[in-house]
Order: C-alpha cells, then structure tokens, then sequence
C-alpha cells in the first residue's frame, strides 16, 4: 500500500521521511525483538497483545474440570516455548487449534501464529490470527487481537478500504484497540488521499490518554505535518517529549 498526499504543501521530504517512519513502525513486527530480549513466554504475550492475553487468562479461569487436559495441553506446549523449541510446541499445539473449545482453539491459534512470525512464516501467521478472528466463538478480546494483528502484518498487500472496512469497529475511542486499529486506518485513508478523515483520526489518538506514549507522540507529530493541531497543553507535550529524549538516552546508555 503506498501513501499518497493530495496537498502539494505536504509532498516534501520531511513528510515522506515520517510517513515511511510512521508506516514502519505501525507495521513491523516487534516478537522477534522480545523473543531475543525477553526470552520466548514474553514474546508470545507481545504477539498476542494485552488484551488477547487477559482474554486467555479469563477464559483459562473459567473453564470446567472437564477442559483440564485442553489446558494441560496448553501448559506443555508454553514449556516447549520456554525451552526455545518452538517446532515442538507447534506440534502440541496443533490439534488443539484446530479441535478444542472455542478459549483453547483461539489460544492455540494464537501462540501458532507468533510461533509463525518467529519462523518467518507471515502468511501462516495471517492464517491463524484469521481462524481466530473469524471464529464467532472465540472470546470477543481475543478476536480483536487476531483482527488487528492479521491486517498489520498485510497491511502492503490490501487494498486501503479493506483496511478501513476490517477495523474500522475497533478504531473508536471506547475500543481497547483504538490507538494500534486507529493509526492503522489512519494510514489507509493517506493511502487514498482523504487527509480530511485521517487528520481528525490522528489528533483524537494523539489526544488519548489510553494510548501508549509512542503512538501518541507519532500520530500528533504526523498530525501537525498534515495541519492538525493535535497539542492541547504545550507544557506537558513539551515534558512528555523531554521524557522520551530521557528514557532514549537511558536506553542507548544500557
């Protein structure tokens, strides 16, 4: 998917330069990061995201004795993950994903698709973010976590609109997916040129108390290079922008 501009003002270089940016921190992949950093349990609960992972854990609480084995099942192949053997915990994972209670057969298709992406198999990764998205059964934080994962990984290869159709639910502001869905969308609109439907997307991210800090900071600067006022206070937007320099600099110290 290409970013397009329909104001001449905004086609300069610095623009590009932050789009591209933008776009490829929107779109690229952090599990391999927290796999190496983190070892391999922490990386599994990035790729499934926070939501997706509360949604495991309530479905995991709630299950009768009758479920027991599908959650041991889950238990030995979060082992294996732990052990680096991700092949293996592949292998136990893949009955459960495709024949097991709507909470195990999401969770498994979950960890198979951050296993995938680990693998550098993005195309099965859609698959299994796409069974679990598309299975009405699934617990709803889940299927948001899958939906939002699966276009973010083929963002390039769809269509604007389809991005706008796919998440367009979840990127409103009572939606815990609002800033990863939001900004996403934001950016299918640039894509075909409507910087009057992605200016007001960016600033009301910007504006979210909810979103992490780096989003924020992202959509309002892609804001202001779009003509969005999206500064409310110029204090604190100036402290929380000291603070990013300062956790930089802590980080680059390291």
């Amino acid at each position: 998917m290409t970013i397009q501009s329909g104001k001449p003002e905004t086609r300069d270089l610095e623009q590009e330069m932050l789009m591209r940016e933008v776009d490829e921190a929107v779109r690229n992949d952090t599990v391999g990061t927290a796999f190496k950093k983190y070892g391999v349990t922490a990386g599994i609960v990035l790729a499934l995201g926070l939501a997706s992972f509360a949604g495991y854990l309530y479905w995991h609480s709630s299950q009768e004795a009758s479920l027991e084995e599908q959650s041991e099942q889950l238990v030995l192949a979060i082992d294996e993950l732990d052990a680096g053997n991700l092949s293996v915990a592949d292998e136990e994972l893949a009955a459960l994903s495709a024949d097991g209670s709507p909470g195990a057969m999401a969770s498994a298709n979950m960890l198979r698709a951050a296993i995938a992406l680990e693998q550098d198999r993005p195309q099965d990764a859609v698959a299994f973010y796409d069974r679990v998205a598309n299975n009405a059964d699934a617990p709803p934080p889940m299927r948001d976590a899958a939906t939002v994962r699966s276009v973010a990984i083929q963002f390039d290869d769809m269509e604007p609109q389809a991005v706008i159709d796919r998440l367009g639910p979840l990127a409103v502001a009572d939606s815990d997916w609002f800033g990863s869905a939001g900004e996403l969308v934001a950016m299918a609109y640039l894509a075909q040129g409507r910087e009057d439907q992605a200016g007001p997307l960016l600033v009301q991210i910007a504006k979210d108390e909810d979103v992490p800090q780096s989003l924020r900071a992202r959509t309002r600067q892609l804001a202001g290079l779009l003509g969005f006022d999206a500064v409310e206070d110029v204090e604190e937007t100036l402290a929380e922008m000291r603070g990013d320099d300062a956790e930089q600099a802590q980080g680059a110290a390291q």
